[in-house]
């Protein structure tokens, strides 16, 4: 499976990093290449909010916000997946709205136009009923919004176990089965 994760210039950068890294985790026959783009605030975001560099890893190939030559510009590219982690209400707007002004949106684009799994992470609150209503267009059209809401009945025990139990979520909506914590116990993964 090919994935793609967009990074937005929303708070939550750490979200981004741990999907990456579970990611990886992971054999290459179950996640092969990751591609990575960061919308045009978001490197900074992360670079304020994180104290490391962007992953380096052979699977993972990052792409410029404004490489339009891409592969992940079109459907053909053959990408699974795409998941925008943080998702700021900006991005969750030009997604919803189908403007695709740089290669984050068109990627994303890409993924509902073809049929494939688009999963957007917002990581706002208040919502305002523009966000809500760019929720509902977004769903309609077939993306999938999960919210960056942890859980806290696996009692985590540090920022990271807290982030993971979104993280997890967003996993399994990829279809990919991962042992992680579920109401009532352990998954069997």
């Amino acid at each position: 499976m090919k994935i793609i994760v967009g990074i937005t210039g929303a708070s939550g950068s750490i979200y981004a990093y741990q999907l990456i890294t579970k990611l990886l985790a992971l054999p290459s026959s179950m996640v092969g290449q990751i591609a990575v783009v960061y919308s045009e605030t978001g490197t900074q975001v992360w670079n304020y909010e994180l104290d490391v560099a962007p992953i380096a890893n052979d699977r993972v190939t990052y792409y410029e916000h404004s490489d339009f030559f891409a592969p992940i510009a079109s459907g053909s590219a053959q990408y699974a997946a795409m998941v925008i982690v943080p998702c700021s209400m900006g991005t969750l707007g030009k997604v919803a709205s189908g403007t695709s002004n740089d290669l984050l949106i068109r990627a994303a684009d890409v993924m509902l136009k073809e049929r494939r799994k688009l999963i957007l992470v917002p990581r706002e609150a208040p919502l305002n009923l523009i966000h809500i209503e760019n929720f509902k267009t977004i769903t309609l059209a077939g993306g999938v919004i999960i919210p960056a809401s942890p859980s806290f009945y696996s009692k985590p025990q540090n920022i990271e176990e807290l982030v993971n139990t979104v993280i997890d979520r967003i996993v399994a909506q990829l279809g990919i089965e991962i042992d992680s914590y579920r109401w009532g116990g352990r998954g069997e993964g």
